[in-house]
């Protein structure tokens, strides 16, 4: 990237933290970076911002009754800076409401209020599900067994037109075992109980199988030279990564190669490496500066290594 903003940007001159030959990575706060890009310019925006959570986490979280009106002085400039066709994938973990096994509806607030206040449109709701994710709250499920594990954030893909780019051949997945004998056996077209009628369209081969939008992956990332380096180094590791697989299948959708991608609340940078990786252009954001130096390491070596997890 050459500039966030106007040529001289003394915001981007005293935030940058490193670059490579297709992104830069800045420490500072999101909301006056952010300003700084030209209008339209972004393709798109994927992030996961902190959540609002009843217990405080170290790397920052405001309660769901601050979160929204946190959140929403972000909005208006991330639909100024997106193209036109461009896209905004937002990942929202769930919270309960402090002392009690209910939980708040904060995620569907901010929805409602990026829709009408802001004119994001809502593409499509994706569910990530992680199953390796800890038992929690643990006085509601583990304690007083009245609640079950909570293992999904919704995700709202959100839009800036009623057509953004998308494309989902990018990102089938293989085909299960049944769909193969089908292929090499034939289907006869007939009419389903449901009502749908089924034509003989539904053997063809399409190299893949369309994904849904749940998207399964456990965040076990364990044997990465991000967090060797940062035990060699002594750094402690970002306490809440994105599982690689997870921008990997939004950039693949929803961008093409040397388009813009942008992570305003970039932790140890997944979303940039992968952007790297994918030939986009990137640019991360993030308010810790010790976050964004460690997350250096994610392009030392990582860039040339197989992925631990799949997209299901």
């Amino acid at each position: 990237m050459e500039k966030i903003g106007g040529q001289g940007s003394k915001t981007r001159l005293d935030s940058q933290i490193y670059s490579t030959e297709l992104g830069s990575a800045h420490a500072g706060d999101a909301l006056d970076l952010v300003h700084d890009i030209q209008n339209e310019s972004i393709n798109l925006i994927l992030t996961s911002p902190p959540f609002a959570l009843t217990r405080k986490k170290e790397y920052g979280n405001f309660s769901a009754d601050e979160y929204v009106s946190w959140f929403m002085k972000f909005a208006y400039d991330f639909h100024r800076v997106l193209k036109k066709d461009g896209s905004f994938i937002l990942d929202l973990g769930g919270a309960y409401l402090p002392g009690f096994p209910v939980r708040t509806i904060y995620q569907f607030e901010l929805l409602i209020r990026l829709y009408k206040e802001t004119g994001f449109f809502l593409a499509q709701e994706f569910f990530h599900y992680n199953p390796a994710r800890l038992p929690s709250p643990t006085e509601w499920v583990n304690v007083r067994r009245i609640r079950v594990k909570d293992s999904v954030n919704v995700v709202w893909w959100l839009s800036k037109s009623t057509n953004p780019k998308a494309d989902n051949r990018k990102v089938l997945k293989p085909y299960g075992e049944s769909m193969k004998q089908l292929l090499k056996n034939g289907y006869k077209a007939k009419l389903r109980p449901s009502g749908h009628d089924i034509s003989v369209n539904f053997s063809k081969n399409n190299n893949g199988a369309i994904p849904s939008n749940l998207i399964s992956l456990a965040n076990t990332e364990s044997n990465s030279s991000y967090l060797r380096l940062c035990k060699q180094n002594g750094i402690k590791p970002h306490p809440a990564r994105f599982p690689a697989g997870f921008p990997k299948f939004f950039i693949e959708f929803l961008t093409d190669e040397n388009d813009v991608v942008l992570d305003p609340f970039a932790g140890s940078n997944t979303t940039g490496w992968m952007a790297e990786r994918l030939n986009r252009r990137w640019l991360a954001f993030d308010l810790n500066r010790e976050y964004l130096l460690a997350s250096k390491f994610r392009f030392e070596n990582d860039l040339f290594q197989p992925l631990e997890e799949n997209i299901p």
